[in-house]
């Protein structure tokens, strides 16, 4: 299965006490290490969208790290939305979001839908 991470939802969804606001390009960072990790361990095919550029930028070897092209409020929402349409079987895909139209848009295109606190328990 390929899991379309929100990233910044999944990283909101950690809870205010790390204070990632502080440090979205931290924050990033220590996102796409944990992907890594659960992607290497349960064999899973995983993209994870940023709304912008992560400064500097983060490379893996595992996982991909997309961002949208331009950053503004929702781009990361809209990206993944463009990838999903792009996907010949959009039913083998999982959206993890907490985003509610971002939700139902890829419900109707046909991708199942996790929420990001859901998900985040599952990275931890």
């Amino acid at each position: 299965m390929l899991w379309i991470v929100d990233g910044m939802n999944v990283i909101g969804a950690g809870g205010g006490q790390s204070q990632w606001w502080r440090d979205r390009d931290g924050a990033m960072l220590a996102l796409v290490d944990l992907l890594e990790r659960w992607a290497a361990e349960h064999n899973e095919d995983v993209v994870v969208v940023f709304e912008r550029k992560p400064s500097p930028p983060i490379r893996s070897t595992v996982i991909e790290v997309a961002h949208a092209p331009k950053p503004k409020r929702d781009a990361a929402d809209d990206e993944i939305i463009r990838r999903l349409k792009a996907i010949p079987d959009p039913h083998a895909v999982m959206v993890v979001t907490s985003d509610r139209w971002l939700a139902e848009r890829a419900t109707v295109i046909g991708a199942a839908v996790i929420g990001a606190d859901s998900f985040r328990g599952r990275l931890q």
